[in-house]
């Protein structure tokens, strides 16, 4: 019978993990590696992915250990020196070369992005390389883009000639530049280029010159050419409908707004220089913990590339990423010097709560075991509450979003996955995580109201109460057609097939539309809506979702 070749590597791995995960200054003390190890049970399988992590206090590195496999055809297993993907964990590196320029003079965060991308549309008020850096440009995301397309990432070899040339068709913004937050690939793409193309580098020479070598990352690497060899590199997996393990890897040369090839070890180097400046100086430290400010002048919780809040009362600094089947998750808590990097090849992982559950063991008496609770509850009637759920639009974008009743509470469902409201009036509802709804009345007489919804990123989004929608065979024979968008250059054939509307590419392949509310559909996480002349003869299409607002398209028959 074969010996596995992962038999004999394990104990090595073993060997290459740090034995001591005592922090020293910790609160409680030596840290047990059985408590560690826990932490990842669920990804130590010799038959299956798993992770990597390491650990670190003020700067010095205290623990790494690894799990699972980096390569199930060759049975070789993760060690602390595998190479991973962290997705878009990489967006820290890409907004301080941005702002390594900017301290060198050579560009200024306020510019006007087409001083560098004159092929971009003039949109009337300018975007500027800040917004790019903060999300707040209102720039859709050229990879949801590429999805309604019919090439979604993984699918393709998209390259950033593609991706520039998706964001310059673009005739509209999701919303005006500095109004909003919303996250999207193509700023962080754009500022890769713009580094390209004021130094005259390539992005990856570049980064090594003024970030990776300086501070000693000597494994880390962009992805400019998925096909380069990288040594020690992993291998992506998922689930299959077979529940069986997948290769899922990103064959794309798209960077910036993911695509570093790096270690947990090199990450935690990264994060370090966050604190001392080494690289960059204190005005680079300060611009990459800036946070920003919406036009409203509401202060956002994203700053260069990083999420700035706190975590069981902690202060912590932090990004997750997700590219193909590669998790990552960075975290910093400045407060106790403590830093935790975590990566996976499994696409079912959760780095982020790993990570966590690795910091929470160090940081120990420091964190707070209080779990946020809901807002104070008022006193109001369950079936008060119960009037006001049903179905509503956001006006800005035109999805639908629908509230449920749960006692004296609101659940809102869609994008939020179910967050609980607790009521603190009669009209006003909001979460511990930062969402208020306040109507602007009751539900008296059967008539609900509309409302205004505020989250951690936007203030002042009015929702309507829609009604539900049944459509006719008349009605339905109505959107029969064929769509076009030059936008995302794509044609969608409409249909009715068995009574309901069907959505259709190229190809003949196409999923059911669920009306929700008259003229619009849902599928999956998309709103499909159809506008009319003022003949009520329907004469175009407008899609929604997460990163792109109301992309329009043209019946052409």
């Amino acid at each position: 019978m074969k010996t596995p070749l992962w038999t004999l590597i394990l104990p090595l791995a073993a060997g290459l993990a740090c034995a001591n995960a005592d922090s020293g200054d910790s609160p409680g003390g030596t840290v047990e590696l059985a408590a560690l190890d826990a932490v990842f049970a669920d990804h130590g399988a010799p038959d299956g992915p798993g992770c990597a992590f390491a650990v670190s206090r003020d700067g010095q590195q205290v623990m790494t250990r690894a799990y699972g496999m980096a390569n199930l055809e060759w049975d070789i297993p993760n060690t602390p020196e595998t190479v991973f993907e962290p997705g878009s964990v990489s967006k820290q590196f890409t907004a301080a070369a941005t702002i390594l320029l900017h301290v060198d003079g050579r560009i200024d965060l306020d510019d006007d992005i087409r001083e560098y991308f004159p092929e971009m549309p003039d949109y009337g008020e300018p975007i500027t390389v800040r917004m790019l850096i903060h999300h707040t440009s209102g720039l859709r995301d050229w990879g949801s883009v590429a999805g309604i397309e019919g090439w979604a990432r993984t699918t393709r070899i998209h390259t950033h000639k593609h991706a520039l040339d998706i964001a310059s068709r673009q005739r509209a913004l999701n919303y005006e530049p500095g109004q909003y937050y919303s996250y999207t690939n193509t700023g962080y793409n754009l500022q890769a280029m713009l580094v390209e193309r004021v130094t005259g580098q390539t992005f990856d020479e570049f980064s090594q010159e003024r970030i990776f070598q300086p501070l000693g990352m000597t494994k880390t690497q962009w992805r400019d050419d998925f096909t380069e060899i990288v040594e020690e590199r992993s291998v992506g997996y998922r689930r299959g409908e077979d529940d069986e393990w997948h290769m899922l890897m990103p064959f794309e040369n798209v960077h910036g707004n993911g695509g570093l090839l790096t270690t947990v070890a090199d990450l935690l180097k990264f994060t370090h220089n966050l604190d001392t400046g080494e690289v960059g100086g204190p005005e680079f430290i300060r611009l990459m913990h800036e946070q920003g400010t919406l036009d409203s002048g509401r202060q956002i919780s994203y700053a260069g590339g990083l999420f700035v809040g706190e975590y069981k009362g902690v202060r912590e600094v932090q990004h997750s990423g997700g590219t193909a089947a590669y998790r990552g998750f960075l975290t910093r808590f400045p407060d106790h010097g403590l830093a935790v990097s975590v990566m996976c090849n499994a696409a079912q992982a959760n780095p982020g709560g790993l990570a966590r559950s690795v910091a929470e063991l160090y940081l120990a008496d420091a964190v707070s075991e209080e779990v946020a609770e809901d807002p104070a509850r008022a006193d109001v009637d369950p079936s008060a509450v119960a009037a006001l759920a049903g179905g509503y639009r956001d006006t800005r974008t035109g999805q639908f979003m629908q509230l449920t009743a749960d006692g004296a509470s609101l659940r809102l469902g869609g994008g939020l996955g179910g967050m609980q409201l607790a009521a603190r009036s009669d009209t006003e509802f909001a979460s511990a995580a930062g969402v208020s709804i306040t109507f602007e009345g009751t539900a008296d007489g059967g008539a609900r109201p509309a409302a205004t919804m505020n989250t951690p990123v936007a203030d002042g989004v009015r929702i309507e109460p829609v009604g539900a929608f049944e459509p006719t065979a008349a009605d339905l024979a109505a959107y029969v057609g064929t769509y076009r968008s030059d936008e995302a250059e794509v044609t969608y054939r409409v249909e009715v097939e068995d009574g309901a509307l069907v959505l259709k590419d190229r190809y003949g392949d196409g999923e059911s539309l669920a009306p929700v509310y008259p003229d619009a559909f849902t599928q999956g996480g998309s709103t499909f809506i159809f506008h009319r002349d003022g003949m009520g003869r329907v004469t175009q299409a407008s899609l929604s979702q997460g990163r792109v607002w109301d992309l329009r398209f043209e019946r052409v028959e």
